[in-house]
């Protein structure tokens, strides 16, 4: 059992900015009329059709952001800016959380309402957390904020624009878990802080027998079990399509395909 002892969450998840980008949260919003307060929330986001979008800049949030991300890959495929978008927002979200839940033993309420996001920044994605509200850290809390809280109907919104199967977006979400994992593996190591390590090896592999993760992928160690190791999934994030795309460290394929036009659907 690895003991933490538990630390409260500071306003500004301080914590969290060593790690890097993928991790650290914007918080809080600063004062009223700052530019962040006009930014959607993920709630937004996720319940936006494009026949009801709202009549600022973005209209959809989540179109806005899958047409973004296919002109800045030159992806032939709309389907294919919508996988890599659900994945970069799933990595930033586990990387809050599984980051947070290690680090304090805690995680904050990271409900759709209280995150603004602004569909038309880079990478990693810029989030703001309006309120923090500290959550238990244990495997159930982070699964429910992040695969139930998000994962789940950010797929849905997903799937009802584009052609996206859902093992694909599965497979993402199991992929920027495992990425999430070895990247604070690595920090550790680094750091000398072997209590981070063991914590976040032990969640990782609690979250990954969660139904909606347990057959997305395997990892490599001998063990069997998370340890910073490669990650095979069994679905393609279709990335190896976009011009000079090639397959991910942690692709299903181990050459981009070429006989068929479109990747296993998982």
């Amino acid at each position: 059992m690895v003991l933490l002892h538990l630390v409260d969450l500071d306003p500004e998840l301080a914590a969290l900015r060593p790690l890097g980008g993928f991790f650290a949260l914007r918080t809080p919003l600063g004062g009223p009329g700052g530019p962040a307060r006009r930014l959607p929330t993920l709630a937004r986001a996720y319940a936006e059709t494009p026949q009801n979008a709202a009549s600022d800049v973005y209209g959809d949030p989540l179109t806005f952001r899958v047409r973004k991300v296919s002109r800045t890959l030159r992806a032939p495929e709309d389907r294919i800016g919508a996988s890599v978008a659900q994945q970069g927002l799933a990595a930033r979200l586990w990387s809050v959380t599984l980051g947070c839940a290690v680090l304090y033993g805690r995680v904050p309420d990271l409900a759709p309402g209280l995150l603004r996001w602004d569909p038309d920044a880079g990478a990693p994605d810029d989030l703001w957390l309006t309120e923090v509200r500290a959550r238990p850290g244990d495997a159930a809390s982070v699964a429910e904020t992040v695969l139930e809280g998000h994962l789940e109907p950010l797929s849905a919104a997903l799937r009802a624009r584009h052609p996206v199967a859902p093992g694909l977006l599965r497979g993402n979400a199991g992929s920027a878990l495992a990425g999430s994992a070895r990247q604070l593996d690595q920090w550790a190591g680094a750091h000398g802080r072997p209590d981070v390590a063991a914590r976040a090896r032990a969640l990782t592999a609690e979250l990954f027998t969660h139904p909606l993760l347990a057959d997305t992928g395997t990892f490599l160690a001998d063990t069997g079990t998370p340890t910073g190791t490669a990650f095979r999934r069994r679905s393609c994030c279709l990335y190896y399509r976009v011009p000079d795309g090639g397959v991910c460290g942690d692709c299903c394929f181990t050459r981009p395909p070429r006989s068929s036009p479109r990747a296993p659907s998982g």
